[in-house]
């Protein structure tokens, strides 16, 4: 049977390519539905944009719903600087025909979760875990009937991405990623240091160029564009492709290496504010709750992707 997955995303053209991997692969992931939240643009836009992705997958049926528009205790950080003013810029896509839900992402959250079997739905959340964090205050009940939550975010060894410390992700809301961490689901973590050795090279883009198919055209051109900046900023030889390792994992978890161990969210500091605070080196007494990732075999990994969206 498919695994039973909710998306939670701000697309970002990193997470329009998450999407489109968990789309291209029905026979072993069941999409109940794809919930927007604020984070890489604002709400309206990341709303537009997963459905302007689950069109270019040639699946309008998804159900996709608007969720929280700004974070639980501060101003929203968006990225434009990376993702380009609609946040899937790049390809020239048109406005999306299929509707919006109506309803709330958080309530489509607990609903679902409430409706289905316990333990048997995952939430792979690919932006800033407000929509998550939110159910789980709302709900306390669904904590238990969460199967697992597969995320993107957060570092250890590679630290911060929009501050010195602090990964985007957990940067936007630490209010939320505290909540989720401390909730006791069990949780997997794509941390900055599995996506920065998943580099979307000039070879690696070619391939989805040389799909001859309209998605692959689409990756190439969305990935083309949101390279620019992060080769630039790293001086690698391409850019981090963060979102799609959650799906990947559900995919193929052989491709990823990590360790059990205890994350703590830093809420309080000025100068540290959305770090994430990984006992890598089990040097504490705290509890393990989440298992960080430390290391993908980045040739499996595209060779997946690749493989994927040639589906599509």
């Amino acid at each position: 049977m498919p695994r039973k997955i909710i998306i939670d995303t701000d697309p970002g053209q990193d997470d329009a390519v998450a999407i489109l991997l968990a789309l291209a692969s029905p026979e072993d992931l069941e999409v109940l539905g794809i919930t927007a939240v604020a984070g890489n643009v604002p709400l309206a836009l990341t709303a537009k944009n997963a459905r302007k992705v689950c069109e270019v997958a040639g699946r309008p049926d998804v159900k996709v719903y608007a969720g929280c528009d700004r974070p639980l205790a501060h101003t929203l950080v968006t990225a434009e600087h990376v993702h380009g003013k609609t946040g899937l810029d790049g390809p020239d896509l048109p406005e999306p025909e299929m509707p919006l839900q109506q309803g709330h992402a958080v309530d489509f959250l607990i609903n679902t979760l409430r409706a289905e079997p316990a333990g048997t739905v995952t939430l792979c959340p690919l932006g800033p875990l407000t929509n998550i964090a939110t159910a789980l205050q709302k709900a306390p009940d669904i904590v238990g009937r969460v199967r697992e939550i597969v995320l993107m975010g957060g570092a250890y060894f590679q630290v911060g991405n929009i501050t010195p410390a602090a990964e985007f992700n957990i940067y936007v809301d630490p209010e939320a990623a505290e909540i989720v961490f401390k909730s006791g689901i069990p949780i997997v973590v794509m941390p900055l240091d599995v996506t920065h050795k998943a580099l979307v090279t000039g070879p690696r883009n070619e391939a989805f160029r040389h799909l001859g198919t309209e998605p692959g055209r689409i990756v190439a051109e969305w990935t083309d564009f949101f390279e620019r900046f992060d080769k630039e900023k790293y001086g690698s030889a391409g850019a981090p492709l963060h979102d799609p390792t959650v799906i990947a994992y559900l995919l193929k978890p052989d491709l990823f290496r990590g360790r059990h161990i205890n994350v703590e969210i830093e809420t309080g500091s000025a100068l540290t504010r959305g770090m994430t605070v990984a006992d890598w080196w089990r040097v504490t007494d705290r509890a393990p709750n989440a298992l960080f990732m430390g290391d993908i075999d980045a040739d499996g990994f595209f060779a997946l992707l690749t493989e994927r969206i040639a589906r599509l």
